[in-house]
């Protein structure tokens, strides 16, 4: 009968420790010590998505949603929080290289899935065509816009972009570099449309009388709001969700949205 083998004692309490190593040097390298050890949170924000991220041209100054929760985070980290300005086409690549540590709300996609990792969701938006009251009665429904006589605005790089040419494969698509805003394409009549978030939708036509929603029926894409973050950081990303389902169940979101005027679609 072949006897049984039996593990060297030695060998046990090696591979113990290796493993015990490999786990104390994962923690050590995650971002979130060297948030801790920096004493800085490092935040890439736009600072053109109303009123999410709002940046003073004048002072540098951010305020806005993201601008609240970030800056709540770092308080509960026991840092400070330092704001890197970022452009919607970046935003993934300054995750990715470091630039910082994470950014404020994104809304979730695939495409940038592949290269940077997620927070949980927090918040939910969903997607709006804006026109001009002039043109209210020529929009009945979402198939009015697919037309090659419509020219639909859109930033390079957004959500948006890719939705409009998917919803819209027939009509002129007008994409657009920073600085430049959508809305302002509108608002100059070198674009019929734009489609953006519900939320922003609320704020633009409240700025601008002339801009209206289109009556069309339901919204689309509705999308989960997150935090990007490091794809192979597990122990960052498991902090912030703690912190972010902790900060949910205290109506820590809801208050900071009601302040803002936001109103999320329900959150499961």
């Amino acid at each position: 009968m072949r006897a049984l083998y039996a593990p060297n004692p030695v060998f046990l309490a090696g591979l113990l420790f290796l493993l015990v190593f490999s786990q104390s040097s994962i923690a050590a390298a995650s971002r979130l010590q060297q948030i801790i050890d920096r004493g800085v949170l490092r935040v890439g924000t736009t600072g053109d998505w109303t009123p999410m991220t709002i940046r003073d041209p004048s002072t540098n100054f951010y305020k806005g949603f993201d601008i609240d929760i970030t800056t709540e985070l770092a308080k509960d980290l026991g840092v400070t929080v330092e704001y890197v300005a970022t452009d919607w086409k970046a935003l993934v690549s300054g995750v990715v290289t470091n630039k910082y540590d994470m950014t404020g709300s994104a809304t979730l996609n695939m495409k940038r899935a592949r290269v940077a990792g997620y927070s949980q969701p927090y918040f939910y938006l969903a997607y709006v065509p804006v026109i001009q009251k002039k043109h209210f009665r020529r929009f009945q429904s979402w198939r009015d816009f697919n037309s090659h006589l419509i020219t639909i605005s859109s930033r390079e790089g957004t959500t948006q972009e890719s939705l409009v040419k998917e919803l819209f494969p027939e009509a002129r698509h007008d994409v657009i570099q920073p600085p430049l805003r959508d809305y302002q394409q509108l608002l100059a009549d070198k674009a019929t449309a734009i489609v953006i978030s519900n939320i922003e939708a609320a704020t633009l036509t409240n700025r601008f009388p002339q801009l209206t929603v289109a009556k069309v029926k339901g919204m689309r894409r509705p999308t989960p709001v997150a935090m990007l973050m490091p794809k192979e950081d597990q122990v960052w990303i498991n902090y912030v969700n703690h912190w972010i389902e902790l900060k949910k169940t205290q109506g820590f979101f809801d208050r900071v949205a009601r302040k803002w005027g936001l109103v999320s679609l329900d959150i499961p």
